[in-house]
C-alpha cells in the first residue's frame, strides 16, 4: 500500500513509542522488522519481503539474522542496550562489532547475494553502513526521532538500487547511439528516390535491430570471439560496406552445413542466427563516413553485453523520433507499464511458489518443488494480442 509522507511520520512516531522499552533479540527481532515494513514503509507482504536466519557458511555454519534480498540488506539485530560499536566475541574467538560481523557475513555470499546495506540494530538505534562505501562511518538513525528520520531508512524498501541505476545509465547510452545511428541512416535512405516514406521505415527499423543484435551478441560472447562483428566490417571501404552486411546477415540465416565451402573464412567463422531475425530482404542505403565511424568506434567500443533489454526497450522509444517511429512500427512499452499486466497475471504466483519451495529446509523437497515449478513456468505460454506474437517461458531460466 502506498502512504503519504504524513501517514509515515504519524506511523513512524506511533512505532518508536511502542517499541521504546522492548526488544529481546531472540523473541523480538521478527516481529519489529515486519511491523517496521508494513506499518511504516507500506510493505504489504512483509513476511515475504524480509527473510530471518538465513544460513551462511564460514568455517562454520552460521546465520544472518535478516536479508532483504529485493533492496540488498543485510541486517545484524542485537538487544535493546546493546552496544553496536563494541566488539562481541564470535564462536571462532574472533571479536567483531556488529557491523563487522556482517560484513564478515557478506564476504562469504554469492557476488549476486552480497548486501548493499548493512544494518546494525538494537531497537534503539539503526546503525547503517552502505557498502558502496565499506570503509566508512556508519549512519545513525534514533528510533525515538523515527518521525522525523524515516525517510533516512527508505532504503530498506527502495528497490531502485546501484545495479538499476548503472542499467539505466548504460541503456541510455546505447539509447543515444541507436538514436544518432537512425538519423543517420534515415537520411541515406532518402539518397533513393524510389523509396517511400513506409519502404524506408521498415527497412531502416529492420536493419536497427540487426545492428545491435549484432554489436549485443559480440561483446556478449555470442559470436566466436570478441570483436567479431567489428574486425570483420573494418576490413571494407566505405563503399563496400553495404554488400558486406548483407553478406554477414545471408551468413548468419544460413546453417552451418548448407554454407558454401568458398565463401571468405571469416564469413563462415560467424555461427547460424535461429528464429529468422535475417531472413527477411532488407534494403541497406550507401554508407557515408559519419555512419562508417559511428558504428566501427562509438557503437563498437560501447559494451554491449551490460544494457538491460527491458529498459533498453524503453530508452530506445524516448531517443527516437514518435512519429517516424510509430509509422515504421516501432512500439516499445515501458518497464513499469510491462509489470503492472505481467505481475498479477502470473509473475506473482511464480515468485510466491519460488519462495515456498526455497523455504523448503529438506533438499530434496526443496529441489523437488523448484523442478516442478521449472516444468509448470516453461508448460506456460501467453498471447501478446497487440503484436500477436507468443511469450513462452522456458524452462532453463526458472
Amino acid at each position: 500500500m502506498g502512504l503519504t509522507l504524513k501517514e509515515q511520520k504519524n506511523a513512524a512516531k506511533e512505532f518508536s513509542k511502542k517499541w521504546q522499552n522492548i526488544g529481546d533479540e531472540k523473541q523480538d527481532s521478527q516481529r519489529f522488522w515486519i511491523e517496521l515494513l508494513q506499518t511504516v514503509y507500506g510493505v504489504d507482504n512483509a513476511a515475504d519481503f524480509i527473510r530471518f536466519e538465513q544460513p551462511v557458511q564460514l568455517s562454520h555454519t552460521s546465520y544472518i539474522d535478516a536479508m532483504i534480498p529485493a533492496t540488498h540488506t543485510m541486517i545484524e539485530q542485537k538487544s535493546i542496550g546493546k552496544d553496536l560499536n563494541a566488539p562481541i566475541r564470535q564462536s571462532d574467538g574472533s571479536v567483531l562489532t556488529p557491523t563487522e560481523q556482517a560484513k564478515r557475513y557478506a564476504a562469504a555470499l554469492p557476488y549476486s547475494e552480497r548486501p548493499r546495506w548493512i544494518v546494525s540494530c538494537n531497537f534503539k538505534e539503526f546503525h547503517v553502513l552502505d557498502m558502496e562505501r565499506p570503509n566508512g562511518s556508519v549512519e545513525i538513525i534514533e528510533l525515538a526521532n523515527l518521525d522525523k528520520d524515516f525517510y533516512r531508512l527508505n532504503f530498506l524498501v527502495d528497490m531502485r538500487d546501484s545495479h538499476i541505476e548503472r542499467e539505466m545509465e548504460i541503456s541510455k547510452g546505447a539509447g543515444d547511439i541507436v538514436a544518432r545511428l537512425y538519423d543517420l541512416l534515415y537520411e541515406q535512405y532518402k539518397i533513393n528516390v524510389q523509396l517511400t516514406e513506409n519502404e524506408i521505415l521498415h527497412n531502416i527499423n529492420i536493419l536497427c535491430v540487426r545492428l545491435v543484435f549484432c554489436l549485443y551478441a559480440e561483446d556478449s560472447g555470442l559470436f566466436g570471439h570478441k570483436n567479431m562483428f567489428h574486425d570483420y566490417l573494418q576490413d571494407f571501404q566505405i563503399h563496400q560496406m553495404r554488400n558486406g552486411l548483407l553478406d554477414l546477415f545471408r551468413i548468419l540465416d544460413t546453417k552451418e552445413d548448407d554454407r558454401s565451402p568458398y565463401e571468405i573464412p571469416i564469413l563462415l567463422e560467424f555461427p547460424y542466427v535461429n528464429g529468422s531475425l535475417f531472413s527477411e530482404p532488407v534494403e541497406i542505403p550507401q554508407f557515408s563516413e559519419e555512419v562508417s565511424q559511428l558504428i566501427l568506434i562509438d557503437a563498437c567500443n560501447f559494451d554491449w553485453s551490460e544494457i538491460s533489454p527491458t529498459i533498453f526497450g524503453a530508452i530506445f522509444e524516448s531517443t527516437l523520433n514518435p512519429k517516424t517511429r510509430r509509422q515504421g512500427g516501432m512500439h516499445y512499452t515501458s518497464v513499469e507499464n510491462i509489470h503492472k499486466l505481467i505481475d498479477p497475471l502470473f509473475l506473482d504466483d511464480f515468485r510466491n511458489e519460488f519462495q515456498e519451495a526455497m523455504a523448503r529446509k529438506d533438499a530434496k523437497k526443496r529441489i523437488k518443488n523448484l523442478k516442478q515449478l521449472q516444468e509448470k513456468m516453461a508448460s506456460k505460454l501467453f498471447l501478446e494480442q497487440r503484436c500477436l506474437g507468443l511469450i513462452q517461458f522456458k524452462g532453463r531460466y526458472a
